[in-house]
């Protein structure tokens, strides 16, 4: 994918809002924060890149989808109809989107990594679940999570009990991982290192992911660098492009 900016013009990348936990209140104060990050962005972006976890927990049923986010969505709209690309990846969180984004935003939905060359920067861009080295075990998850035929038996629980025990598996997760997420491991950085792997494949200027929670900006060789968004219940940090450059930086410091 080719994406040419002005001079004057940015690109942005975020990901791992979390909209929905741990309380309905903390939630909406942090969507009211996401919409300030948002409505900053519109001044100069040509496109947005929200890079997957979005909400914690997000199904598409045929007609229903989670209450709730009205006011994110309702942003998004409104930067998708000034001419603001958006694009959404899935995260291990919110695998399931089905087309309502698509079709009520005009968002492109990505669902594993992508290439993305900004005028003469090369950049991979993913969130970066069951990438690199180690989890097995949710790597198995995944494929049965995205499995259409898994899928189809889900959507034929009732809303309320599908909601419910996704909502209350999310929760046990994030519980258990909340202590790892916010430890660097060094060289067992497993993002890095898969950074580093496809550096020796192809080489990219940067290496764009979220699913950590630990904003990162590490080398991956001399001229290519591995950026980790980090994540937004604690953190509020994001990337942006300019003039051939991508940084992290934080919202509202």
């Amino acid at each position: 994918m080719k994406l040419t900016p002005n001079s004057d013009q940015k690109i942005y990348f975020a990901s791992d809002f979390h909209l929905g936990v741990p309380t309905p209140a903390a939630s909406k104060e942090r969507e009211q924060k996401i919409i300030r990050w948002l409505t900053e962005c519109e001044k100069d972006a040509s496109a947005i890149f929200l890079v997957g976890d979005l909400f914690d927990f997000w199904f598409e049923y045929g007609y229903t989808i989670p209450k709730g986010f009205t006011r994110f969505l309702g942003k998004l709209a409104s930067l998708s109809d000034k001419g603001i690309e958006l694009h959404i990846f899935t995260g291990n969180h919110d695998l399931w989107m089905f087309g309502y984004l698509e079709k009520e935003l005009s968002a492109k939905v990505h669902y594993n990594p992508i290439d993305l060359q900004i005028n003469d920067t090369r950049v991979l861009v993913g969130h970066g679940d069951g990438l690199g080295p180690g989890d097995s075990g949710y790597k198995f998850l995944k494929k049965v999570f995205t499995n259409r035929f898994f899928q189809w038996c889900f959507k034929w629980l009732h809303p309320d009990i599908g909601m419910g025990l996704a909502n209350f598996w999310s929760g046990r997760s994030r519980a258990q991982a909340v202590n790892q997420e916010q430890k660097f491991l060094g060289e067992g950085e497993w993002l890095w290192t898969y950074a580093k792997e496809q550096e020796q494949l192809q080489h990219r200027d940067y290496y764009i992911f979220g699913h950590r929670h630990l904003p990162l900006d590490l080398e991956v060789s001399a001229t290519s660098r591995y950026i980790n968004l980090g994540e937004w219940l604690s953190n509020y940090t994001y990337a942006v492009y300019e003039n051939g450059k991508i940084a992290l930086k934080t919202f509202e410091a």
